[in-house]
């Protein structure tokens, strides 16, 4: 069976999961069943088939795999999301065929992807502007002590970091392909490590420190670690070099302390993190009260969970008993009312996802294509282990939002984007010689 066969058998489970997923909010809210499921399964598989069409004819020889785990991940989106509001997740289906758009403009006009390289350097000014549009008066948008998003005509708001992380990681991918055996071999050598000249390091870490300044400016604190995180494996991968990801994480580690006991923000997330039950910090505003519902709504799903519909989000006297569900902690209602079963299928696909990224990165035929293959996919492993790691407890919450299956048209269309050039660097990566 050919790669493209198998992308389309593999779509079909996606559209059932979608069928079966809204079944079950039916049954639970009205205890009766209802065709529309299947009406919605049949619209959902439809829009998957166009964008399998278009990858078809775009990138035949592209990985058959990373396509229907992102259809699988949005189809659990669209149901969880349609059990927390109707209309929101009216909106995330309109954002859905969006960013299938997108998806296929990325694919038909970026065929030879290697061209985004000439434009580095103007790609990475347009993404470092993205970063600070939050913080320019009049359009910023403040959220939870973070400036995060930007208000748009008609009051919609638009989360510029989504984009500037794919800008930032086609830069880095860029420059590291023209200047790593520079960073290697190019400086001196102290105690046995190689300093490179600054000449070569210093376009790399201005670009890199504005993007880290402008980071802490706006507060985004999950962006910051996807950024310096995915600095450091491109890095790594291009140099080969343990010492540049070892120098980066002391860095990172005494950044960390630092903004932890000097920036207010970052302190009090901190608190929550390693005292979500504490009653001070669980009454006060911004607190852990967050945090704390997260873990008791994991807790309440067990093993198996209470079913899609049946766990206990709302308060009787109106409120949100889970704070943010359709946003931060969509993965504390998924472990809720799939258990913890339901929150390992997920992760599962995204390991897969992950997997298969990294797969076209070894099968590149040329640099640029496995730095940038890397970057992308070190970002958006980033991303997933910092929302759910956030959750559970692993790390300080912060607020960034679950890939393909959270609320929001930002982060659903940058995806797309990114699964776009991904396909692009598989398909050339399989290409027959």
């Amino acid at each position: 069976m050919s790669s493209r066969n198998r992308e389309l058998l593999a779509l079909l489970p996606a559209s059932l999961l979608l069928a079966g997923g809204f079944a079950a909010v039916f049954i639970q809210n009205s205890e009766k069943l209802s065709t529309l499921s299947l009406s919605y399964a049949a619209i959902y598989l439809g829009l998957c088939l166009a964008g399998h069409v278009v990858v078809r004819i775009t990138v035949p020889n592209a990985d058959p795999y990373m396509f229907p785990v992102v259809a699988v991940l949005c189809s659990i989106g669209l149901v969880v999301i349609y059990r927390i509001d109707v209309d929101l997740a009216r909106a995330q289906a309109q954002w859905f065929v969006v960013a299938l758009i997108f998806f296929a403009a990325t694919l038909v006009f970026l065929r030879d992807y290697r061209k985004l390289e000439r434009y580095r350097y103007t790609i990475a000014a347009v993404s470092l502007g993205l970063l600070l549009l939050p913080r320019v008066p009049g359009i910023g948008q403040q959220a939870n002590g973070a400036f995060l998003g930007v208000r748009l005509p008609g009051g919609m708001v638009f989360q510029p970091t989504e984009f500037a992380k794919i800008g930032i990681v086609i830069f880095l991918a860029s420059y590291l392909r023209d200047t790593r055996q520079l960073l290697v071999q190019g400086g001196r050598t102290i105690a046995g490590i190689t300093i490179p000249r600054i000449k070569h390091l210093g376009p790399l870490l201005l670009i890199w420190g504005a993007a880290m300044l402008m980071l802490i400016f706006i507060r985004d604190l999950g962006s910051s670690l996807m950024f310096f995180g995915g600095f450091l494996a491109v890095l790594y991968v291009a140099t080969g070099k343990v010492s540049f990801p070892f120098v980066g994480l002391l860095l990172f580690a005494i950044g960390a302390w630092f903004l932890g006991t000097h920036v207010g923000h970052v302190h009090d997330r901190v608190d929550a993190w390693l005292n979500p039950f504490d009653p001070v910090l669980y009454n006060r505003p911004g607190g852990s009260y967050q945090l704390a519902q997260s873990v008791f709504a994991q807790a309440d799903g067990g093993l198996l969970g209470k079913g899609l519909g049946a766990s206990i989000l709302g308060l009787p006297g109106g409120g949100t008993l889970v704070p943010a569900p359709q946003t931060d902690l969509i993965y504390s209602v998924i472990t809720d009312e799939l258990g913890l079963t339901g929150a390992c299928g997920v992760l599962l696909c995204y390991l897969l996802f992950v997997a298969r990224g990294f797969k076209a990165a070894t099968v590149a035929r040329d640099s640029f294509s496995t730095l940038l293959a890397v970057g992308l996919t070190a970002v958006f492993a980033l991303q997933v282990f910092v929302i759910v790691g956030g959750v559970t407890r692993v790390i300080p919450l912060t607020g960034v939002t679950l890939p393909f299956i959270s609320y929001g048209g930002s982060s659903l269309v940058a995806n797309f984007v990114l699964l776009a050039l991904l396909l692009l660097v598989s398909d050339r990566a399989r290409r027959p010689a």
